[in-house]
């Protein structure tokens, strides 16, 4: 059974009982873009209560908003197949600019008027085929417009993410935002502040992950919401103004959407197993490691991702001019489980022929090439009557870079080598 199946049977359920059940919001708008819904969400007019009578397995965690979510048997792809339900409501004031304070249960009408987006507050009725829109948003929809329902202003102080979301949305969908939507969205671009780092992290996820971040990218920089949610990744402030340091912020934003363009197609090419980090890295042109760091731990994303950012960023220029590198540079640089995503880097700055070269190395050169067993460990310094110390690492390193390089081939030729270095004397 498929999700849709399944979703479809609920509001049938439903409509069978006697109430009003209709598919709701985004699986509706994408039914309409002629896209795969991601998951189908189902809006109608019985209560949790009446829906638990109906639905024996279902969890009820957002009961006190109105939310159900009934399970099913498992899908195609053998995870348990469920559809959230919510009953048509209205909200409450939004005090901590996040979610309502309180709902009250209500009608189609007044359920869609209280969404975020014309396009998200469609109705479909599976049954009857039909949909049902009380905001514009099929008109919408065909002029390619993102618009706030009712006035931008209060859908936004309602919940402030709704800011990021309209950007990643125009971007997804390849939209223009209504006017006083987006005079909305400069004027409070500032009250992004009062979001969690983790709701921010996670819709900069979904910009980022989507193959058109460049569009994105453009628009978190010329609604001001790139200022205030990274303002290390560009200088900003004097975008929007008539003077050639704007002229110059303006080409470097152009630029930086071109590249990202190249990452993408890059980035099918060459997997990586934490792409977020590799289009974050990218988007820290400008950042030392360091700062990225602090940037990923202020958006409180996993260490796995922060590690990978702050070694492609401290690594950045590392490759450049690669075919003059020795192999000691080259090769530990190649060998590293982000090395592919280093070369996407390459790529995304333009430096397309160090790039070439470093493909065809990890091409041509096995695995045992580019790191291969050590020559001496610290127990055979040792073994050779050398004190552990602060010249321990310096010598263990020389040898390495030696041993990459050709210039030491055996585990004899480095013994030699330790007579007569002066680092072994230290």
């Amino acid at each position: 059974m498929t999700e849709l199946t399944f979703a479809t049977g609920v509001v049938e359920r439903l409509q069978h009982a006697g109430y009003v059940a209709l598919f709701a919001g985004g699986c509706v708008r994408d039914r309409l873009l002629g896209l795969e819904p991601a998951d189908y969400d189902v809006a109608t007019s019985a209560t949790p209560n009446d829906m638990k009578a109906l639905f024996p397995r279902c969890h009820t965690f957002g009961a006190s908003f109105g939310v159900v979510e009934v399970l099913g048997p498992r899908g195609e792809d053998g995870e348990w197949l469920k559809v959230q339900v919510a009953t048509f409501r209205t909200d409450g004031t939004y005090t901590d600019g996040r979610r309502p304070d309180a709902v009250q249960f209500s009608t189609p009408q007044h359920d869609a008027e209280r969404r975020d987006f014309t396009i998200n507050g469609l109705f479909f009725d599976p049954i009857a085929g039909r949909v049902d829109d009380y905001v514009g948003g099929q008109v919408d929809l065909r002029a390619r417009l993102l618009r706030a329902i009712g006035v931008p202003q209060e859908r936004f102080a309602e919940d402030k993410l709704r800011l990021l979301r309209a950007v990643r949305m125009a971007a997804r969908f390849e939209l223009t935002i209504e006017p006083l939507t987006w005079s909305a969205i400069v004027a409070m671009a500032p009250q992004i502040a009062v979001v969690s780092a983790e709701r921010i992290a996670e819709e900069l996820r979904k910009m980022l992950l989507h193959p058109n971040r460049a569009k994105a990218i453009e628009l978190l920089v010329e609604s001001g919401l790139m200022e205030q949610i990274l303002p290390e990744a560009f200088d900003l402030k004097t975008i929007g103004h008539t003077d050639t340091e704007s002229t110059e912020n303006v080409i470097q934003l152009a630029e930086v959407s071109s590249s990202f363009s190249v990452l993408s197609v890059t980035s099918v090419m060459r997997s990586s197993s934490l792409p977020f980090a590799l289009y974050f890295a990218a988007l820290l042109k400008s950042v030392d490691a360091p700062t990225a760091g602090k940037i990923g731990k202020r958006l409180k994303l996993s260490n796995e991702e922060i590690d990978r950012i702050v070694w492609l960023t401290a690594q950045r220029r590392a490759l450049h001019d690669a075919g003059e590198l020795k192999r000691s540079v080259l090769f530990p640089l190649l060998a590293h489980p982000a090395s592919r995503d280093l070369i996407a880097l390459l790529r995304f700055d333009g430096r397309m022929a160090d790039a070439d070269v470093c493909d065809e190395q990890l091409r041509i050169q096995p695995i045992e090439v580019l790191d291969p067993p050590p020559l001496l460990t610290g127990d055979d310094l040792r073994d050779k009557g050398l004190k552990p110390g602060p010249a321990f690492k310096p010598l263990l390193e020389a040898i390495r870079a030696k041993q990459l390089d050709g210039e030491l081939r055996s585990h004899d030729e480095a013994i030699d080598f330790l007579r007569f270095t002066p680092l072994a004397s230290q």
